[in-house]
């Protein structure tokens, strides 16, 4: 029997789609034009990808707006068959929708947003709250809590932080970042680069890049000038890659961990 939308949890479909209904009202926007304006949206996981995004029911969509889409891509979000383009304000956004091949969300289209893969709807909301890069996953948690432990950072044996009053960011799935004040690290040893990112749990993130030598990647630094209020005890403070540095707390060591932020550029939910 074919599971509704509706179902009160999370199902997964012969495909591998793991989905379930939101109760949050959600729209999206490209320039003036409301394109999304959901009272049922569903959130999907789709396979291999980590974070989820959201499908709608057509009658909450902008149909009007879509055509098929003129070159759709191939494999794309779990074999999708149809592809749409979106026409608003005179632009032609190519690829901007698309349906899923799994009964279970027949009847649903899903949207791309704009901030994650540089093309697609690019304002989405929650209720009138803004929200960045992609939905919130509501079985990942995120805290950032004050602490007193001894946290020193180097890289290639140089110390180029150390502090006893850093805010540890525990964040599902994550490895426990460290963010430490700007007074406690070396700031100098850094230079500040254009490179940026969004994460709909903290914010927009500014980086920076070590000085010296040695196999480290770019952007290895970076900061949250205004970060959301739920982790409001990171602004401003300075977080490492512990990936790709040598992080020490209380006096133990810690393993480099292995994340999909090993050895390629940090991008977003840093």
């Amino acid at each position: 029997m074919t599971a509704s939308p509706t179902a009160p949890h999370v199902r997964t479909t012969p495909e591998g789609i793991r989905w379930e209904p939101s109760e949050r009202w959600v729209r999206g926007r490209t320039g003036d034009i409301t394109v999304v304006d959901s009272r049922h949206p569903v959130l999907v996981w789709e396979p291999g990808t980590p974070v989820p995004l959201y499908a709608f029911p057509r009658e909450e969509v902008r149909e009007d707006l879509l055509r098929p889409a003129k070159n759709p891509p191939l494999g794309a979000h779990s074999g999708s068959r149809v592809f749409y383009d979106l026409e608003a304000e005179g632009r032609l956004l190519e690829n901007a929708a698309w349906t899923f091949p799994s009964e279970d969300l027949a009847g649903h289209i899903a949207f791309e947003w704009f901030a994650r893969v540089g093309r697609g709807l690019d304002h989405w909301y929650e209720e009138e709250e803004e929200i960045f890069v992609h939905p919130r996953d509501p079985h990942k948690r995120v805290d950032a809590l004050p602490s007193s432990r001894h946290v020193q950072v180097a890289i290639d044996g140089t110390v180029v932080a150390d502090t006893r009053r850093p805010v540890l960011l525990f964040e599902t799935g994550l490895p426990t970042r460290y963010y430490i004040p700007r007074e406690d690290v070396r700031l100098d040893l850094f230079e500040r680069t254009d490179h940026s990112t969004g994460c709909p749990y903290k914010g927009t993130a500014a980086y920076w890049s070590w000085r010296g030598e040695g196999d480290v990647p770019p952007n290895v630094v970076w900061s949250y000038r205004r970060p959301l209020p739920a982790v409001g005890a990171v602004q401003d403070l300075l977080a490492f890659y512990n990936e790709a540095v040598d992080i020490t707390v209380d006096g133990e060591r810690l393993e480099r961990p292995v994340t999909p932020f090993t050895r390629r550029s940090p991008d977003a939910d840093s």
